[in-house]
């Protein structure tokens, strides 16, 4: 059995997307769920967009950035080293993904923030903990473009 990550996304403009997540298990059974942000659409380009929408395998890799296993999305067009890991703020994502607790102005940009990232964080790989492999469905919200 292989789980399922569902990330719905439900607002974006060019800077930042925010949206929820859930791990599904067995029989649907629900795992995990959280707040999920991403930088905004911009046309899937490195480090300053977000991924296409879609359907990718996602697998736990060493991260040599992080110093510690995360897990990494596979087959993106033109992206390599896309992984789940903690942040807070859109600025801090290069094309990843970061999950959080809830939304909160954390600084003083326009922006809303995720909070506790790093405990959300914990919780997920917690959550995956007895997997390698997950498929990973991403969806937007069709009036966002």
């Amino acid at each position: 059995m292989i789980p399922i990550i569902k990330i719905h996304r439900d607002w974006q403009d060019a800077n930042q997307t925010l949206g929820s997540c859930k791990v599904l298990g067995e029989n649907n059974k629900p795992l995990f769920a959280s707040i999920s942000l991403e930088r905004g659409w911009r046309n899937n380009e490195n480090n300053i967009s977000c991924i296409p929408s879609g359907m990718y395998d996602v697998v736990i890799e060493w991260s040599n950035r992080f110093k510690k296993d995360l897990w990494e999305i596979k087959g993106v067009p033109n992206r390599a080293e896309t992984k789940f890991h903690a942040a807070n703020y859109w600025h801090q994502l290069n094309g990843c993904i970061a999950l959080g607790q809830s939304l909160k102005k954390l600084n003083a940009d326009e922006y809303l923030d995720i909070t506790n990232s790093v405990k959300t964080m914990d919780a997920f790989h917690q959550a995956l903990k007895p997997y390698k492999k997950a498929i990973l469905i991403i969806t937007t919200e069709p009036r966002i473009k």
